[in-house]
């Protein structure tokens, strides 16, 4: 692949190249949006969006239902959440995971019933609680002793009862950064099942009178590729069910097995797919259930990243360039963008991986390793730690990094008191603003000005 060609199998659906090296999404000029909206900007292609999220809803769908299963699929708020996104998920039949107050306030602004979302966190205040018993959060994801103790008191004060999962560190752990593995004993969320602290809260749950224990929710890791870890997951899970209803006489009706598919993030990286995700995990739950015993419950999954992730890239305008000398003998060529580490804080915080492309023109120069750095005070600072670049890239050009849809927006910040970029959705040739651009004005009203 050459240094200027569009890498396809990471940018959206409807990224192209024009003849003039330009590249557009779902059929504006990146230029165009540049001009616009200005610069960093993410840059959401809707129709890949959408697409990827009724993927994973028909798929699943199909895949359960070859054994009389229904299946949930929720979109994760916390990957990229805006009221249009909110809408859209409710327009495709998708659920939606909300992880605090704000994530739940504008989930409803958007117009997602409340019944069609779940209330995540391992630290949830009683405002948080008692706001999702006051609008009717379909269920409320328990985290702790604490949580099932203060959630009963609470529902029963306010004459209500609180639809409840449970949540299961299962052991199984899978992914990639320490960081994001989210079953492994040793972290913050949910209650072991090897230590019984589950079955226990199972019991708590179901004779607590504020309490409607519908079943139990895990959640082993994000960034996952092997199916093997979801399958001993569900093994476990569906064993637990079935101890459950030998010793407490209840057979729980709901599951939710989680999710964090891998998403592909440069050229040569890999992807879970919704087809291969949906079998894989309807297999498993069919030869786990053979062997624990039980009937089917009604399934839920989190994809995480893999709607929002692939369906958008951030565009930068290339400020600095400088040629340094390697060790070896070698050169880098840095390329500084007028963003950073503000707008995508993965690559400084869990090592994460990206490519790059210019994105404004073509280049017949020989490609350079690159390396695309932010305007922080930072040495790590860092975009896109190796790229192949032309040699001839250089100030004003527009440079645009791929499977940016996750997680860049939402861990944005102010650092050096950046302003933080706007989000654009596209289709059809048309832009539509979900999340404007900071301005001084923001900045200043966050500053008291001294007397």
């Amino acid at each position: 692949m050459s240094a200027t060609a569009a890498p396809h199998a990471v940018f959206s659906h409807t990224v192209e190249r024009g003849e003039d090296g330009a590249l557009s999404v779902g059929g504006v000029d990146v230029r165009e949006l540049a001009g616009q909206y200005g610069t960093p900007l993410y840059i959401i292609d809707e129709q890949d969006m959408r697409d990827r999220a009724c993927a994973f809803r028909d798929q699943f769908a199909t895949a359960f239902g070859r054994h009389g299963a229904e299946v949930d699929v929720y979109y994760a708020s916390k990957a990229f959440l805006s009221s249009k996104v909110a809408r859209w998920m409710r327009a495709d039949d998708l659920c939606m995971d909300v992880a605090s107050g704000g994530e739940l306030e504008i989930a409803l602004r958007g117009g997602m019933p409340a019944a069609r979302l779940g209330l995540h966190g391992n630290n949830k205040s009683d405002a948080e609680l008692r706001r999702a018993l006051e609008v009717g959060v379909g269920r409320i994801i328990v985290d702790s002793f604490t949580e099932i103790e203060t959630l009963d008191a609470i529902a029963r004060e306010m004459g209500t009862v609180a639809p409840v999962l449970v949540r299961v560190t299962t052991g199984v752990h899978a992914g990639g950064h320490e960081y994001i593995a989210t079953s492994h004993e040793d972290q913050k969320f949910g209650l072991s099942l090897a230590s019984g602290a589950a079955f226990e809260a199972l019991l708590e749950c179901h004779d607590a009178e504020g309490i409607d224990l519908r079943g139990i929710h895990t959640h082993i890791g994000s960034q996952i590729l092997s199916l093997a870890a979801f399958q001993e997951s569900a093994e476990r899970m569906l064993g637990l069910r079935a101890s459950f209803l030998m010793e407490a006489g209840v057979e729980l009706p709901e599951v939710d097995l989680g999710g964090g598919y891998a998403i592909q993030y440069t050229p040569h990286g890999e992807a879970l797919s919704p087809h291969d995700a949906a079998y894989g995990m309807a297999d498993a739950v069919a030869a786990a259930l053979a062997k624990v015993g039980g009937s089917w419950p009604h399934f839920s999954i989190e994809p995480g990243r893999a709607i929002a992730g692939p369906a958008g890239m951030t565009l930068y305008r290339v400020g600095v360039v400088k040629h340094v000398a390697l060790d070896d003998g070698g050169e880098r060529q840095y390329v500084a963008v007028d963003g950073g580490m503000s707008d995508n804080m993965r690559t400084i915080t869990y090592g994460a991986e990206y490519t790059a492309t210019v994105a404004s023109r073509l280049s017949d120069a020989e490609p350079a390793l690159s390396r695309v750095v932010g305007k922080h005070c930072e040495s790590g600072d860092i975009v896109v730690r190796d790229v192949e670049l032309p040699h001839d890239i250089a100030r004003g050009d527009l440079l645009a990094v791929p499977a940016t849809g996750a997680y860049g927006r939402v861990m944005a910040h102010n650092y050096n008191a950046m302003l933080r970029p706007a989000v654009v959705s596209v289709r059809d040739g048309e832009s539509t603003v979900h999340i404007r651009r900071d301005t001084l004005e923001d900045l200043f009203a966050w500053d008291v000005a001294p007397d």
